[in-house]
């Protein structure tokens, strides 16, 4: 264990993940050059789902305390309509650079989610959308989510999760690259862990949380995967072993 209380190992999975998404965006943003209109296009359209679905349980005010943890490069806080929106991203001072046409919308904080710069019951609404799978600890982000959540504010959570095969490959690819062998295989590359709906479920389990809405799509992923022609060996090996199914957790944390 490190200072951090977190093994080495896993680390150096965060920051590899970490470096490989910051080349992928780079790489996106010089393609996107000149054609930012439709990029954001979608990301109004997400933005607009996700606030219709969360004012199904619950009214957002206008001047409403709002937190994207893991904003990213493309986020939902940028058209969120939130006066009061921040986001925060270990990526986000290379994404108002690369992306400034909606990452100037509101104010990005460079920091990582185990360890959010804010002070208890901060927020009145926090979403984390399908991020937590790339960091050092999913659990340690969990907690302090829930920590700057104010009491009767509203979460917003999703992840994908998987069939618990893939923690195991995760794992082998994390011990050929303890032994020097540098071959990367993208999806482990760029996840720190492959979680399976029990795991994601798990995270939840101690923190002072009313469900308003839990679901997963885990039979759709496999009705997906045995209906799509199979590109490559990992598309056959989805028809035995489901990947890449949304949980989704929407919830008030307690008073």
């Amino acid at each position: 264990m490190d200072k951090t209380g977190h093994k080495p190992g896993i680390h150096r999975r965060a920051q590899r993940a970490l470096a490989r998404q910051l080349n992928y965006q780079e790489q996106k943003a010089s393609r996107m050059l000149g054609r930012e209109a439709k990029a954001i296009s979608a990301m109004i359209e997400s933005s607009r789902q996700a606030r219709s679905f969360l004012q199904e349980f619950r009214p957002i005010d206008e001047h409403a305390r709002v937190l994207e943890v893991g904003s990213g490069a493309h986020g939902l806080i940028f058209f969120f309509g939130a006066r009061n929106g921040v986001g925060v991203d270990p990526l986000a001072h290379a994404y108002v650079s690369l992306f400034p046409a909606w990452q100037r919308r509101v104010a990005t904080i460079a920091a990582f989610g185990e360890s959010l710069p804010f002070a208890d019951q901060s927020f009145d609404l926090v979403f984390c959308d399908n991020v937590v799978d790339h960091a050092e600890s999913p659990a340690g982000i969990v907690t302090e989510i829930v920590r700057v959540l104010a009491p009767g504010g509203l979460l917003y959570f999703t992840v994908n999760v998987h069939h618990p095969i893939y923690a195991l490959a995760s794992r082998a690819h994390a011990a050929w690259h303890r032994l020097g062998i540098n071959y990367e295989v993208a999806p482990f590359a760029d996840h720190t862990f492959h979680l399976t709906l029990g795991k994601a479920k798990q995270m939840f389990a101690q923190q002072p949380l009313q469900f308003l809405d839990e679901a997963s799509d885990v039979r759709a992923a496999k009705a997906s995967a045995r209906r799509r022609p199979p590109r490559h060996v990992g598309d056959r090996i989805k028809r035995l072993f489901f990947k890449n199914a949304l949980y989704r957790l929407v919830a008030i944390r307690r008073e």
